[in-house]
């Protein structure tokens, strides 16, 4: 799926933020992390990682500095690596940092564990980190690695403790669902060679069908509430791919439907994107070619536009959208993916139906 689409929501209340001063001088602020960890009690929380996500999503912080936070406190990502989840750059996410830690340092913020009203406040932050967290697990914002498994299965282990401590929460269920759908296709995903293996053309019999059926349960649960969200809407899209048997039994019109919901509901570029898949399928690529037109700032456009116009027997404008393609993979598994799209440009005859970023 598209990366970060419940990361809009974040970034459209943070739109007209100025960006803080320098502050790179201040130099405490290596204490201030670990005087952060020290301030915490011992509440009887199920597990202190989860402890600390709410402990470092104070509400005293902007969102997006509650969730940086805690993602580079908390779960150890870089600073490159949570700029590139934010979709900002590096140099930016550095002082939004910054600056949290700093008003930690001297604003006298009570950084105690909170209570349990406290922590319903804080759910949506603490479900967003996690959900970022699965990401650069699921789909690395670089470096050697195209899956870091061990993020994905940490969150996963953290969205199920959330779903204990708010058993009737949709939404966690939706987020538990979502995660567990997408890392079932975890051995299919990469080739013995690590190339990328497109949803289309992954081995289903890799599948893990334990995650699946705990991922079907808790969708079928969460959406039988009535009160559908963005993570229920994503996790009723991984379920209509997870229940087909073959890729050519795929209910795209279903696809196509949920994602006109989340549009609705959340309207983000990252699922246009997305939902242009879908449309692909069912009313062709000159359709999706079309719905996309205005996605160019986004990593995922380009390699999509390739492979819509190879589709279409565009051959050199195909060239020219994998090549933009090519210039911003962030692993070596998707430049290599890639270059496969590029040499197979060089046929006589184009192959078909490979427009999705799916894997």
């Amino acid at each position: 799926m598209g990366r970060n689409a419940a990361l809009d929501e974040v970034r459209r209340r943070n739109l007209h933020d100025a960006l803080p001063e320098d502050e790179a001088a201040i130099s405490d602020l290596d204490d201030a992390e670990a005087r952060l960890v020290d301030q915490l009690d011992q509440a009887h929380y199920r597990d202190d990682v989860l402890r600390l996500l709410f402990v470092c999503c104070h509400p005293e912080l902007p969102l997006t500095q509650q969730i940086a936070l805690a993602l580079r406190i908390v779960s150890g990502l870089s600073v490159q690596e949570i700029a590139r989840a934010f979709l900002v750059g590096e140099s930016a996410m550095e002082q939004r940092i910054t600056r949290a830690k700093k008003r930690v340092a001297s604003a006298g913020i009570p950084f105690d564990a909170p209570g349990a009203r406290e922590r319903g406040e804080r759910l949506a932050a603490v479900s967003t980190t996690v959900y970022l967290l699965f990401n650069e697990g699921y789909s690395a914002s670089g470096g050697t690695e195209h899956v870091r498994a061990a993020l994905c299965d940490e969150a996963i282990r953290l969205a199920r403790l959330l779903l204990d401590l708010f058993p009737e929460e949709p939404e966690l269920m939706g987020l538990a669902a979502l995660l567990l759908l997408q890392h079932a296709r975890a051995e299919a995903r990469l080739d013995a060679q690590g190339m990328v293996v497109l949803l289309e053309d992954q081995d289903r019999r890799l599948w893990n069908r334990a995650l699946i059926d705990e991922g079907l349960a808790l969708v079928e649960t969460a959406l039988r509430r009535g009160q559908p969200g963005p993570y229920q809407l994503q996790a009723a899209i991984a379920a209509t791919h997870a229940q087909a048997a073959r890729a050519a039994d795929t209910d795209w019109a279903e696809i196509d439907r949920i994602y006109a919901a989340l549009e609705v509901l959340q309207p983000s570029p990252v699922v246009t994107l997305n939902r242009a898949v879908a449309v692909a399928k069912l009313q062709g690529p000159e359709v999706a070619l079309a719905a996309i037109g205005p996605l160019a700032a986004y990593f995922h456009f380009h390699g999509l536009k390739g492979g819509l116009l190879m589709q279409l027997g565009r051959i050199e404008e195909a060239r020219v959208a994998f090549a933009k393609a090519i210039a911003l993979a962030r692993t070596a598994a998707e430049a290599a993916h890639i270059r496969l799209m590029l040499d197979r440009l060089e046929d006589i005859r184009p192959p078909r139906g490979r427009p999705s970023p799916i894997a």
